[in-house]
């Protein structure tokens, strides 16, 4: 796939946003990408997860690990395009963490997958997670990138498709200027 596949994807599934939306970092934007959208049909979801895999065929990943709930749909297509295990943390008591039963080996090749990277934070805090149990991180990736490149999440990373949307800090906020009502369209309403 590229760039402007993707992109049209996102279109055609109404999942590029336009207004004035609060991030799950915070930060304000006048964009949003609905990831959620772009992945609902189980096809598309194979198509990106494919897409992501292919860059990674020859590093013998053994787990795709994922934040939930944004990278859980991407990781899974993304494990099974490299027929590797997928796991996910997620958190609790706002720290992420992993559950479930999941267990990492000492050394276990990584890939951490998330859906779309802003500033890094969730993919990040899965790598944190994991680190504590001895994981080996190969990379992380994600479908989109919002920082166009900039957000450091401790490994070598890549992205289908790298974009410059603005965000701000609340107090920064053009939009939040002018008066415009910010929403929150993602899945961590805190």
């Amino acid at each position: 796939m590229n760039a402007e596949q993707i992109l049209e994807q996102f279109r055609q599934t109404d999942a590029l946003l336009e207004g004035h939306f609060i991030l799950s970092s915070g930060l304000h934007s006048p964009q949003y990408l609905q990831c959620a959208l772009a992945l609902q049909y189980p096809s598309d979801a194979a198509k990106f997860g494919k897409a992501i895999a292919e860059q990674f065929t020859n590093e013998k990943i053994e787990t795709v690990a994922s934040p939930a709930i944004g990278g859980l749909i991407i990781g899974y297509e993304v494990a099974k395009a490299l027929n590797a295990r997928f796991i996910w943390t997620e958190r609790e008591n706002g720290v992420m963490t992993l559950r479930r039963g999941f267990s990492v080996k000492e050394r276990e090749r990584i890939l951490v997958v998330e859906d779309v990277i802003t500033t890094g934070g969730s993919t990040g805090e899965c790598i944190a997670a994991l680190e504590t149990h001895g994981a080996k991180f190969i990379g992380a990736a994600s479908i989109i990138d919002r920082s166009n490149g900039t957000a450091d999440v401790g490994v070598p990373r890549i992205t289908l498709l790298s974009l410059e949307v603005p965000s701000y800090k609340p107090e920064n906020c053009p939009m939040c200027e002018r008066g415009d009502e910010a929403v929150k369209p993602g899945s961590r309403k805190s």
